[in-house]
């Protein structure tokens, strides 16, 4: 699973993960891909830190709930 506000992004992340046979779901809306997210059904879950409606923190709290096994791995383009 790849969250990200940027379609870009989203797209980028996909070909590379397809491009090695990985099954890459996309989401540029993070409620959209909390209300698709089920347990077990995804090893990682690449999450875009800052989005609007819900940052990808929020959103990998929301997952942990639903799935404690699912690794996650946060990214961003954003500067401090």
């Amino acid at each position: 699973m790849v969250v990200d506000d940027e379609p870009d992004i989203t797209l980028i992340f996909a070909l590379g993960l397809e491009d090695n046979d990985f099954k890459v779901d996309t989401f540029n809306d993070p409620i959209q891909a909390l209300s698709n997210f089920k347990s077990g059904l995804y090893d990682l879950a690449l999450l875009d830190y800052k989005m609007p409606n819900m940052n990808g923190f929020e959103l990998y709290r929301e997952i942990r709930k639903i799935d404690h096994n699912v690794k996650v791995c946060f990214v961003t383009a954003f500067k401090s």
